[in-house]
Protein backbone atom coordinates (compact mmCIF):
# COMPACT_ATOMS: atom_id res chain seq x y z
CA UNK A 1 0.00 0.00 0.00
CA UNK A 2 2.66 2.60 1.07
CA UNK A 3 4.44 2.03 -2.42
CA UNK A 4 1.20 3.08 -4.27
CA UNK A 5 0.72 6.12 -1.55
CA UNK A 6 4.50 6.65 -2.60
CA UNK A 7 3.60 7.40 -6.16
CA UNK A 8 0.40 9.34 -5.67
CA UNK A 9 2.56 11.28 -3.78
CA UNK A 10 5.16 11.91 -6.64
CA UNK A 11 2.48 12.51 -8.68
CA UNK A 12 0.53 15.19 -6.49
CA UNK A 13 3.87 16.95 -5.95
CA UNK A 14 4.44 17.31 -9.69
CA UNK A 15 1.01 18.86 -10.36
CA UNK A 16 1.69 21.32 -7.37
CA UNK A 17 4.98 22.55 -9.31
CA UNK A 18 3.18 22.04 -12.72
CA UNK A 19 0.16 24.32 -11.85
CA UNK A 20 1.93 26.73 -10.05
CA UNK A 21 4.75 27.63 -12.64
CA UNK A 22 1.67 27.39 -15.26
CA UNK A 23 -0.25 30.01 -12.53
CA UNK A 24 2.91 32.54 -12.48
CA UNK A 25 2.16 32.52 -8.65
CA UNK A 26 0.69 30.41 -5.44
CA UNK A 27 2.71 28.83 -2.47
CA UNK A 28 4.79 26.12 -3.41
CA UNK A 29 6.62 25.31 -0.16
CA UNK A 30 4.10 24.82 2.69
CA UNK A 31 1.90 22.56 -0.54
CA UNK A 32 4.89 20.38 -0.87
CA UNK A 33 5.38 19.82 2.96
CA UNK A 34 2.05 19.01 3.38
CA UNK A 35 1.61 16.23 0.52
CA UNK A 36 2.55 12.81 2.29
CA UNK A 37 0.08 14.37 5.07
CA UNK A 38 -2.66 15.11 2.64
CA UNK A 39 -2.14 11.59 0.65
CA UNK A 40 -2.17 9.58 3.57
CA UNK A 41 -5.54 10.96 4.45
CA UNK A 42 -7.33 10.97 0.91
CA UNK A 43 -6.24 7.43 -0.24
CA UNK A 44 -5.77 5.43 3.04
CA UNK A 45 -7.95 6.68 5.65
CA UNK A 46 -10.78 9.04 4.85
CA UNK A 47 -14.21 7.51 3.64
CA UNK A 48 -15.52 9.98 0.92
CA UNK A 49 -17.34 9.33 -2.55
CA UNK A 50 -15.91 11.56 -5.52
CA UNK A 51 -19.36 10.56 -7.42
CA UNK A 52 -21.75 12.19 -4.13
CA UNK A 53 -19.15 15.44 -2.52
CA UNK A 54 -21.68 15.87 -0.11
CA UNK A 55 -22.94 12.96 0.95
CA UNK A 56 -23.90 13.63 4.80
CA UNK A 57 -22.11 10.41 6.58
CA UNK A 58 -18.56 11.42 4.94
CA UNK A 59 -15.67 12.10 6.73
CA UNK A 60 -14.90 16.24 6.52
CA UNK A 61 -11.43 18.06 5.84
CA UNK A 62 -10.75 21.26 7.17
CA UNK A 63 -7.14 23.06 5.07
CA UNK A 64 -6.27 25.41 7.73
CA UNK A 65 -3.26 26.50 6.23
CA UNK A 66 -5.56 27.62 2.12
CA UNK A 67 -2.64 28.86 1.02
CA UNK A 68 -1.04 25.26 0.60
CA UNK A 69 -4.75 24.61 -1.84
CA UNK A 70 -2.52 23.12 -4.73
CA UNK A 71 -1.72 19.82 -2.76
CA UNK A 72 -5.26 19.41 -1.79
CA UNK A 73 -6.58 20.00 -5.27
CA UNK A 74 -3.58 17.14 -6.42
CA UNK A 75 -5.47 14.99 -4.26
CA UNK A 76 -8.79 15.49 -4.94
CA UNK A 77 -7.90 15.23 -9.09
CA UNK A 78 -6.39 12.27 -8.52
CA UNK A 79 -9.12 11.01 -5.51
CA UNK A 80 -11.70 11.70 -8.83
CA UNK A 81 -13.96 15.03 -8.11
CA UNK A 82 -12.77 16.52 -11.29
CA UNK A 83 -10.83 15.78 -13.78
CA UNK A 84 -6.61 16.70 -13.87
CA UNK A 85 -6.18 18.43 -16.86
CA UNK A 86 -8.52 21.16 -14.29
CA UNK A 87 -5.19 21.70 -12.25
CA UNK A 88 -3.47 24.11 -14.83
CA UNK A 89 -6.53 25.89 -14.49
CA UNK A 90 -5.53 27.03 -10.61
CA UNK A 91 -5.60 30.63 -10.08
CA UNK A 92 -6.83 31.24 -13.51
CA UNK A 93 -10.03 33.77 -14.12
CA UNK A 94 -13.22 31.76 -14.42
CA UNK A 95 -11.49 28.74 -12.88
CA UNK A 96 -13.02 26.76 -9.73
CA UNK A 97 -9.72 26.11 -8.26
CA UNK A 98 -8.66 29.31 -6.83
CA UNK A 99 -5.58 30.62 -4.89
CA UNK A 100 -7.29 29.58 -2.00
CA UNK A 101 -9.96 26.61 -1.37
CA UNK A 102 -13.28 27.48 -1.94
CA UNK A 103 -16.47 24.98 -0.82
CA UNK A 104 -18.77 26.97 -3.74
CA UNK A 105 -17.09 26.01 -6.28
CA UNK A 106 -14.74 22.96 -5.76
CA UNK A 107 -15.89 19.54 -5.92
CA UNK A 108 -14.83 17.60 -2.81
CA UNK A 109 -14.07 21.52 -0.83
CA UNK A 110 -15.37 21.15 2.50
CA UNK A 111 -14.51 24.54 3.92
CA UNK A 112 -13.63 27.86 2.35
CA UNK A 113 -10.19 28.24 4.31
CA UNK A 114 -7.45 30.89 3.49
CA UNK A 115 -7.95 33.43 6.93
CA UNK A 116 -5.24 31.50 8.88
CA UNK A 117 -6.39 30.58 12.63
CA UNK A 118 -10.31 29.89 11.41
CA UNK A 119 -9.76 26.34 10.25
CA UNK A 120 -9.65 24.42 13.76
CA UNK A 121 -12.78 26.49 14.74
CA UNK A 122 -14.38 24.89 11.97
CA UNK A 123 -13.85 21.83 12.52
CA UNK A 124 -15.04 21.68 15.79
CA UNK A 125 -18.15 22.84 14.85
CA UNK A 126 -18.15 19.96 12.01
CA UNK A 127 -17.10 17.38 14.95
CA UNK A 128 -19.83 18.35 17.29
CA UNK A 129 -22.36 18.42 14.77
CA UNK A 130 -21.37 14.97 13.75
CA UNK A 131 -22.36 14.30 17.31
CA UNK A 132 -25.22 15.81 18.07
CA UNK A 133 -26.78 13.86 14.17
CA UNK A 134 -25.25 10.75 15.45
CA UNK A 135 -23.00 10.48 13.00
CA UNK A 136 -20.02 8.49 12.96
CA UNK A 137 -17.72 10.71 10.62
CA UNK A 138 -14.38 11.47 11.28
CA UNK A 139 -12.97 15.66 10.86
CA UNK A 140 -9.22 16.32 9.95
CA UNK A 141 -7.64 20.08 9.81
CA UNK A 142 -4.20 20.51 8.29
CA UNK A 143 -2.59 23.73 10.22
CA UNK A 144 0.59 25.16 9.55
CA UNK A 145 3.08 26.10 12.23
CA UNK A 146 2.87 29.88 11.56
CA UNK A 147 -1.03 29.20 11.35
CA UNK A 148 -0.89 28.30 15.69
CA UNK A 149 0.56 32.09 16.15
CA UNK A 150 -3.14 32.64 15.84
CA UNK A 151 -4.74 32.89 19.61
CA UNK A 152 -8.35 31.80 17.90
CA UNK A 153 -6.44 28.30 17.52
CA UNK A 154 -6.09 27.77 20.88
CA UNK A 155 -9.56 29.50 21.46
CA UNK A 156 -10.20 25.82 19.76
CA UNK A 157 -7.92 23.88 21.20
CA UNK A 158 -9.98 24.55 24.61
CA UNK A 159 -13.09 24.35 23.26
CA UNK A 160 -12.70 20.84 21.37
CA UNK A 161 -10.90 19.56 24.59
CA UNK A 162 -13.50 20.47 26.62
CA UNK A 163 -16.46 19.16 24.33
CA UNK A 164 -14.17 16.20 24.44
CA UNK A 165 -14.16 16.19 20.45
CA UNK A 166 -12.74 12.79 19.83
CA UNK A 167 -13.64 12.52 15.74
CA UNK A 168 -11.40 15.54 15.57
CA UNK A 169 -7.92 14.53 14.51
CA UNK A 170 -5.66 17.91 13.72
CA UNK A 171 -2.04 18.03 12.27
CA UNK A 172 0.52 20.86 12.86
CA UNK A 173 2.33 20.44 9.33
CA UNK A 174 5.92 21.97 11.26
CA UNK A 175 8.07 22.72 8.52
CA UNK A 176 9.50 25.63 11.03
CA UNK A 177 9.56 28.61 8.46
CA UNK A 178 6.34 31.41 7.43
CA UNK A 179 6.14 33.85 4.74
CA UNK A 180 8.90 36.11 6.73
CA UNK A 181 10.90 33.68 7.88
CA UNK A 182 11.28 31.31 10.83
CA UNK A 183 8.78 30.58 13.19
CA UNK A 184 11.84 31.24 15.64
CA UNK A 185 12.29 34.82 14.11
CA UNK A 186 8.84 35.60 14.09
CA UNK A 187 7.30 34.01 16.89
CA UNK A 188 8.48 30.89 18.78
CA UNK A 189 5.59 28.63 18.68
CA UNK A 190 7.94 25.41 20.35
CA UNK A 191 7.01 23.15 22.23
CA UNK A 192 4.04 22.39 20.27
CA UNK A 193 3.11 19.03 21.74
CA UNK A 194 3.46 20.01 25.12
CA UNK A 195 1.22 22.81 24.21
CA UNK A 196 -1.84 20.83 23.21
CA UNK A 197 -1.32 18.63 25.83
CA UNK A 198 -1.77 21.05 28.44
CA UNK A 199 -5.15 22.01 26.54
CA UNK A 200 -6.26 18.59 27.10
CA UNK A 201 -5.40 16.48 23.78
CA UNK A 202 -4.05 13.62 22.82
CA UNK A 203 -0.60 14.13 21.28
CA UNK A 204 0.67 11.97 18.71
CA UNK A 205 4.01 12.93 17.32
CA UNK A 206 5.77 11.88 14.04
CA UNK A 207 9.59 12.66 13.54
CA UNK A 208 9.37 12.50 9.97
CA UNK A 209 6.49 14.10 8.59
CA UNK A 210 6.97 12.39 4.97
CA UNK A 211 6.98 9.12 6.24
CA UNK A 212 4.14 7.52 5.16
CA UNK A 213 4.01 4.42 7.53
CA UNK A 214 4.37 6.13 10.22
CA UNK A 215 1.95 8.70 8.94
CA UNK A 216 -0.71 6.02 8.63
CA UNK A 217 0.09 4.29 11.78
CA UNK A 218 -0.41 7.61 13.58
CA UNK A 219 -3.91 8.34 12.34
CA UNK A 220 -4.60 4.52 12.85
CA UNK A 221 -3.77 5.39 16.33
CA UNK A 222 -5.80 8.10 16.64
CA UNK A 223 -9.09 6.69 15.62
CA UNK A 224 -8.77 4.42 18.61
CA UNK A 225 -8.50 7.36 20.65
CA UNK A 226 -11.97 8.21 22.85
CA UNK A 227 -12.78 11.09 24.95
CA UNK A 228 -10.15 13.30 23.81
CA UNK A 229 -9.52 15.59 20.55
CA UNK A 230 -6.48 14.14 18.74
CA UNK A 231 -3.61 16.26 17.43
CA UNK A 232 -0.92 15.23 15.31
CA UNK A 233 2.53 17.11 15.10
CA UNK A 234 4.23 16.52 11.90
CA UNK A 235 7.91 17.31 11.97
CA UNK A 236 8.29 18.09 7.75
CA UNK A 237 10.14 19.88 5.31
CA UNK A 238 9.24 23.21 3.64
CA UNK A 239 9.87 22.47 -0.18
CA UNK A 240 9.60 18.52 0.06
CA UNK A 241 10.63 17.36 -3.17
CA UNK A 242 12.52 19.53 -4.95
CA UNK A 243 16.10 20.48 -3.25
CA UNK A 244 16.33 23.90 -4.60
CA UNK A 245 13.00 24.39 -2.59
CA UNK A 246 13.66 22.47 0.53
CA UNK A 247 14.06 24.21 3.64
CA UNK A 248 14.49 27.61 1.69
CA UNK A 249 12.12 30.24 3.12
CA UNK A 250 11.80 32.67 -0.30
CA UNK A 251 9.81 29.10 -1.70
CA UNK A 252 6.89 30.17 0.94
CA UNK A 253 4.87 32.09 -1.80
CA UNK A 254 6.91 32.52 -5.06
CA UNK A 255 5.98 30.33 -8.30
CA UNK A 256 8.61 28.61 -10.03
CA UNK A 257 9.77 29.80 -13.88
CA UNK A 258 8.72 27.36 -16.57
CA UNK A 259 12.66 26.30 -16.60
CA UNK A 260 12.77 25.62 -12.86
CA UNK A 261 9.41 23.63 -13.08
CA UNK A 262 11.70 21.85 -15.75
CA UNK A 263 14.40 20.55 -13.56
CA UNK A 264 11.83 20.09 -10.18
CA UNK A 265 9.71 17.72 -12.10
CA UNK A 266 13.12 16.07 -13.51
CA UNK A 267 13.94 15.22 -9.63
CA UNK A 268 10.16 14.51 -9.04
CA UNK A 269 9.99 11.93 -11.68
CA UNK A 270 13.66 10.42 -11.27
CA UNK A 271 14.09 6.85 -11.53
CA UNK A 272 15.74 7.34 -7.77
CA UNK A 273 13.35 9.47 -6.35
CA UNK A 274 11.91 8.42 -2.71
CA UNK A 275 9.33 5.60 -3.24
CA UNK A 276 10.44 4.49 -6.68
CA UNK A 277 11.09 1.31 -7.47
Amino acid sequence: MHEDLAAITRRMRAHIVAMLAEAGSGHPGGSLSATDIIATLYFSHMNVDPNNPDWEDRDRFVLGKGHAAPALYAALALRGFFPEEDLLTVRKIGSHLQGHPCMNTTPGVDMSTGSLGQGLSVANGMALAGRIDHKDYYVYCVMGDGEIQEGQVWEAAMSAAHYGLDHLIAFVDHNGLQIDGSNDDVMRVTPIAQKFRAFGWNVLEVADGHDLQALDEAVAQAKRNEGTPTVIVCETVKGKGVSFMENEVDWHGVAPTKEQAKAALAEIEAPDAPGKE
